[in-house]
């Protein structure tokens, strides 16, 4: 399918698009930057506070992920029935609220709760943002790309770095009691943020469409654009997840810490402006390819050299990478389908990731129990997303 101003189908412009695209990127900065990643800044803290193993941590993530699953699923399932801009300001209202509530106990039944909730709520509102994003600048090809990745690189860019300037430092400062603090910080934040995105997705509401269904697509087609994916979700979270505590089990000052997460944060927001020509120029599934392939470089070179500057390197590199994946498979999917298509087909994507990516957080934390170095997982992760790059480079433009 190619974009033109007149094509059928194609979306309405919206007024004041810019403006869209920046309250949606908040959007994403709460459900993914803070509701997913900011966890692997506490993660220290609460671990020695509480007396963890790096499975348990690991668990609370995985547990994240479930959630994610069941939020993906709910989503396919009500996106025909509900508008995507009810469901995005649904999850984004419920994400916020589970950020302020997991400081409030430290048991692990009130962690898993309030991990999985965030996870359910979190996966409604991120995987309709890109729905909503698509619909910005109908055929433009060029602006859409940008468009989806600032979105995600941007979005998450914001959560990461934020997280990392105040988190680590406070942690510190504080001591790893206060990590119920933590929580609370970007809790706040949360709230200042969410009212943008909320008009965002009133300025973009349409009404549901029953005719989203993805049924008519063959998965013979698109399968290793999935499998690539799954690669993305199992491999990409060990790093966010578990990066702050092997920095701190190789004895990394706060300080260092707290500025690799935010040299990881400016890279996610540079990153829409290194891929957007590579989305508007490609059908097929050579984006996404390239794209796992970097995260994989990112998530082995400090443990394969952890020596000098080399997790400062690692965090540019991923950080240029990991959240252009969803961006490469949102491009993937508005360059090949038909717009009424979109949303069903997105969710599709988002289940698969969402079942894969529990795998991963829980696997690499009893590796990293089992080898007594949580190093050993980012390396088993770096093997799956190279898997993943294989298989998404053989993923064709859907045209005839």
């Amino acid at each position: 399918m190619t974009d033109t101003p007149n094509s059928p189908g194609l979306p309405r412009p919206v007024d004041r698009p810019w403006l869209a695209l920046a309250g949606l990127t908040l959007g994403v900065m709460i459900t993914n930057g803070f509701a997913r990643f900011a966890y692997g800044l506490i993660l220290p803290a609460m671990k020695s506070e509480l007396g963890w193993t790096y499975a348990q941590a690991g668990w609370l993530n995985t547990a994240n992920a479930l959630g994610y699953v069941v939020g993906a699923v709910l989503t396919l399932l009500l996106i025909g029935r509900v508008a995507p801009s009810r469901l995005f300001s649904f999850g984004l209202v419920a994400t916020t609220l589970s950020l302020l509530a997991t400081g409030y106990e430290a048991t692990m039944g009130w962690q898993t709760f309030w991990r999985i909730a965030a996870g359910v709520f979190g996966a409604m509102s991120f995987s309709t943002a890109s729905v909503l994003t698509a619909r910005l600048f109908p055929g433009d090809a060029k602006r859409n790309a940008l468009a989806i990745a600032i979105l995600f690189g941007t979005g998450g860019g914001l959560g990461i770095m934020l997280a990392g300037a105040s988190l680590p430092l406070m942690l510190e400062t504080w001591g790893p009691s206060s990590w119920r603090f933590g929580w609370y910080i970007i809790g706040i934040l949360s709230v200042i943020a969410a009212p943008l995105g909320l008009w965002s997705a009133r300025a973009l509401h349409v009404p549901a469409s029953r005719n989203t269904a993805a049924g008519g697509l063959a998965l013979r087609r698109i399968w290793r654009e999935l499998a690539g994916y799954a690669g993305f979700a199992m491999g990409y979270i060990v790093y966010l997840t578990f990066l702050g505590a092997w920095m701190t089990d190789q004895q990394a000052s706060a300080g260092l810490i707290a500025g690799v997460w935010i040299i990881l944060g400016v890279a996610l927001i540079l990153s829409p402006f290194v891929w957007r020509g590579v989305f508007a120029r490609h059908k097929s599934g050579r984006p996404l390819a390239m794209i796992l392939t970097g995260i994989a470089i990112g998530s082995a070179l400090p443990v394969v050299l952890p020596a000098g500057g080399a997790v400062v390197i690692s965090a540019v590199v991923f950080g240029l990478c990991v959240f252009m994946a969803p961006g490469a498979i949102t491009n993937f999917i508005r360059q090949n389908l038909p717009p009424e298509s979109w949303a069903a087909t997105m969710s599709l994507f988002t289940v698969v990731f969402a079942v894969a990516q529990t795998v991963g957080p829980f696997a690499a934390g009893a590796i990293g129990d089992a080898t007594g170095d949580i190093g050993s997982g980012l390396l088993v992760a770096a093997a799956i997303l190279l898997t993943g790059a294989f298989l998404a480079a053989f993923q064709k433009p859907l045209d005839p």
